[in-house]
């Protein structure tokens, strides 16, 4: 067996998810790789169900309903601890995360000795290709105010592109963790840094989505926005 999974959650990606899937696992011989989809209507899951039949590397959890990212993670996590993986990644389905950095993050984990490998966006300068102005000083502004308020030195707080040993997710009650959107990123680097592991964060190039509809919402902004606020108390009043 590999010993490094990486959770893809999905959510109607059926132009995307056959691609995503083929690149992995011809770019990282050393990873098997879980999708998470949510029920997506136009049939996901049954790609993924074929995909899983031809080759053993690929495995499929299906939930009943759209129930977010964080929770889709989080039935990944506890998947991947039970079959005993030592390196677990997040990774989108969207081609906007590079397969081809996988192995990097393992090298960093597994030789260099790193608990968490956090591919940024803005470790050095801004790297996003196709993204509108907006979106982009909307993300950029979003994480420089996470930093500032959580005390987590880390320059992408929203980044869905990294990798964890399994020990960092041994020690995290996720009963603690709400958000079920971008925010849950927030929290799972939060909680990791004041629980003293050794946090590595590299430059990537992120690219918008090529085909698809992005899962972004206002409800999802504002649930990071308050949960911010949230951590910042926690912080304070050193509830860690």
């Amino acid at each position: 067996m590999c010993d490094s999974l990486v959770i893809i959650p999905t959510y109607n990606e059926i132009e995307n998810i056959e691609n995503i899937i083929k690149e992995v696992i011809s770019k990282c011989k050393e990873f098997d790789i879980l999708i998470v989809d949510d029920n997506s209507p136009d049939g996901t899951g049954d790609i993924v169900r074929k995909l899983s039949k031809k080759n053993k590397r690929v495995h499929l959890i299906e939930r009943e309903n759209k129930s977010g990212l964080g929770t889709a993670y989080i039935r990944g996590f506890m998947w991947a601890l039970k079959k005993n993986y030592e390196f677990i990644y997040e990774m989108d389905a969207d081609s906007s995360h590079d397969p081809s950095k996988l192995p990097i993050f393992r090298k960093y984990l597994k030789e260099e000795g790193f608990d968490l490998v956090i591919g940024s966006r803005y470790k050095n300068g801004v790297n996003v290709v196709n993204w509108p102005i907006s979106r982009l000083i909307l993300s950029y502004s979003a994480n420089l105010f996470a930093k500032t308020v959580t005390g987590v030195p880390i320059s992408d707080l929203t980044s869905g592109f990294k990798g964890f040993r399994r020990k960092v997710l041994e020690s995290i009650d996720f009963n603690k963790i709400k958000a079920d959107g971008y925010g849950f990123q927030i929290e799972v680097h939060f909680y990791t840094h004041f629980k003293k592991f050794r946090i590595k964060e590299f430059p990537i190039i992120f690219f918008e989505r090529r085909s698809g509809d992005s899962k972004m919402s206002k409800r999802i902004i504002w649930e990071a926005f308050w949960l911010v606020w949230k951590l910042g108390l926690i912080r304070l009043f050193k509830a860690v």
